[in-house]
């Protein structure tokens, strides 16, 4: 078999949304050649991340990621973005890590390249036979980023580009707390003024002062914001987020939420619980100890079972806004499925069942994110009421968790799209 002098590898395209896929083709290889696809990624957090595919060229000498079959790797069938999908942690790294975007205004870079043979190991120490350096994007070009801090309110608001106004979005991350925006960023490039929240910072967590009051406020600094439709406003929550986002939609006087998307949560609270007291309530919930295959040390919260209370029925009952529910029933976080499940049997008795759409996903975990994300099964937390850093289990299998997410972000962005755009004509798009 002879070695091939001059491969051509094309990645098209290779400057996009993290949502969009791309498409990856080798070609001048001799007929039935062996290479290895590999993406390599170094993280923000200095690390590096890898995924690879083993494949054999055509009688044409080609090799299409989109359409042929990996035999070996870290994925196998026909998995046109598992180059992404199942990116790990390069062999030797840290326990517990996880890929996550922190600057938004820069691109994840990700070099995808190609090599003789099929290959396990040592990427980064010898020379593909050809790379291409590819640019994923949380925003979309024109996309504005404004700090926020008004009010007592701490966050970041993106703004679409286009002349607007737009649909708005208060976007509220987990109990890890702190700023997370790299979801907001990229439903701003989806034509929504997308606030991501800041309601605790694991450095100076008082939760005492967690008050209904403080996302009144937010929801009047986005509807208030000139390129904002303020009667078209909605919630994204996930985990601890989507806690927050059902009891608010169900108990606030002030806030009426066109819609709400909440992502592998609960509604299991008293309606007259405080959100500062939920908030304790959702951190003392971890306090089982167990180990994951791989023997590290998981807190995990407790899978309670459900009993629901009258106050939390007659809370479920008044929540007036479309809710679409998205869970994993391998969430090993969260008893997600269980409480849509009672959610769905509560909102039928009142009446409002009809507002109320879920969509749940086999052998799929806790961390339901955007898609072609990595799947964690298990990574690094600090649970800010004891301060205390432990490896969380989060559940499900990357192949199922990867089509997971995909599938619900399509559904997801479809919801959105026919709540809060209506019959508007969207005016921004990447």
């Amino acid at each position: 078999m002879s070695q091939p002098t001059t491969p051509v590898l094309s990645v098209h395209p290779t400057r996009a949304l993290v949502d969009e896929t791309f498409k990856v083709v080798v070609e001048n290889l001799p007929p039935a050649y062996p290479v290895t696809l590999c993406s390599l990624h170094f993280s923000e957090d200095k690390d590096d991340w890898e995924a690879y595919g083993h494949y054999m060229s055509d009688h044409r000498g080609t090799v299409n990621v989109a359409e042929d079959m990996s035999f070996g790797g870290t994925y196998m069938g026909k998995e046109p973005m598992g180059l992404l999908w199942s990116m790990n942690p390069e062999p030797g790294s840290r326990p517990g890590l996880r890929l996550r975007k922190k600057e938004v205004t820069s691109p994840m870079l990700v070099h995808i390249s190609v090599y003789s043979g099929h290959i396990n190991e040592g990427f980064r120490k010898q020379p593909p036979l050809s790379s291409v350096l590819t640019e994923r994007w949380y925003m979309a070009p024109g996309v504005q980023r404004i700090e926020i801090k008004d009010r007592g309110v701490r966050g970041t608001l993106f703004i679409p580009s286009g002349p607007g106004p737009f649909p708005g979005l208060l976007d509220l991350w987990g109990g890890g707390g702190g700023l997370v925006e790299y979801r907001a960023a990229l439903l701003a490039s989806h034509g929504y003024a997308c606030l991501a929240l800041e309601y605790f910072s694991p450095s100076e967590l008082k939760t005492e002062e967690l008050l209904l009051q403080y996302f009144e406020t937010a929801i009047d600094i986005v509807k208030d914001h000139p390129q904002v439709i303020p009667d078209r406003v909605g919630f994204f929550g996930l985990s601890l987020g989507t806690v927050l986002v059902i009891h608010i939609a169900a108990g606030s006087t002030e806030i009426k939420p066109r819609c709400c998307v909440c992502v592998s949560g609960h509604h299991l609270f008293p309606s007259e619980t405080s959100l500062n007291l939920n908030l304790k309530h959702e951190q003392q919930r971890q306090l089982k100890k167990r180990f994951d295959e791989n023997n590290y040390q998981i807190s995990r919260y407790m899978r309670l079972p459900i009993h629901s209370d009258p106050s939390e029925k007659d809370a479920v009952q008044k929540i007036k806004c479309p809710i679409l529910l998205v869970t994993g029933d391998d969430d090993q976080n969260c008893p997600a499925v269980e409480a849509a499940e009672d959610m769905a049997q509560m909102m039928q008795a009142g009446g409002n069942l009809h507002l109320l759409s879920t969509l749940t996903y086999p052998n799929t975990g806790h961390l339901i994110e955007p898609p072609y994300s990595p799947h964690f099964r298990a990574t690094n937390f600090i649970v800010p009421i004891v301060k205390q850093k432990v490896i969380m289990l989060w559940g499900g299998q990357p192949k199922p968790h990867s089509d997971a997410q995909e599938d619900s972000w399509r559904k997801i962005l479809a919801f959105l799209r026919y709540h809060l755009y209506n019959d508007i004509i969207p005016k921004a798009r990447m």
